[in-house]
């Protein structure tokens, strides 16, 4: 069965983005290996908001062709978005109601893993919902003091169990979790 797999970048205080919404902090080494993460998954599930800031961004000319290679591998996968509005898209498919049966039936198909690429609303959803199979935090070296936080309205403790950490040259540390601790 594929897993959902909670793959992002956060401050080292928590945040996710900046007040403004701003990532410019995310750090890409060569050496994290986002491709190999990328090629490991053939669904992304987002929230309105960051597909439509993301689901279909094309870089400009001046990107350099690793970056460009990691848009093309981000845009050949399955996406579903999850959002009140219905919506038609060639490039996704919307999901509106019944989340948990949707998500399920999802996950018993065939192929690789899913990627939660969020927004924040989107996690908060499918934390709630017991719905991540996998947390994988990449910590980068920065401190905003302000922003939208990953864990928000949380009201009940979850139990995690770390499998994996791996720490890059930037100074950025992923911690892998999986449910139940």
């Amino acid at each position: 069965m594929k897993k959902i797999i909670l793959n992002l970048a956060v401050t080292l205080d928590g945040f996710i983005e900046g007040p403004n919404g701003e990532v410019d902090w995310c750090i890409m080494d060569d050496d994290m290996d986002f491709g190999g993460f990328i090629a490991s998954v053939d669904t992304i599930f987002y929230g309105r908001v960051s597909y439509d800031a993301w689901g279909n961004f094309q870089p400009d000319e001046a990107t350099s062709p690793a970056e460009s290679e990691m848009w093309q591998g981000i845009h050949s996968k399955k996406k579903y978005v999850f959002s009140h509005q219905r919506r038609q898209d060639d490039n996704a498919t919307f999901i509106s109601t019944d989340i948990v049966s949707q998500v399920a039936a999802i996950k018993q198909q065939g192929g690789k893993d899913i990627w939660l690429y969020g927004g924040a609303s989107l996690i908060k959803t499918f934390i709630k919902e017991g719905l991540i199979d996998v947390y994988k935090v990449s910590v980068h070296p920065v401190v905003l003091g302000t922003g939208k936080p990953l864990f928000e309205d949380i009201k009940e403790r979850i139990g995690l169990k770390l499998t994996d950490t791996q720490v890059f040259k930037s100074g950025v540390v992923q911690l892998t979790y999986e449910p139940g601790a």
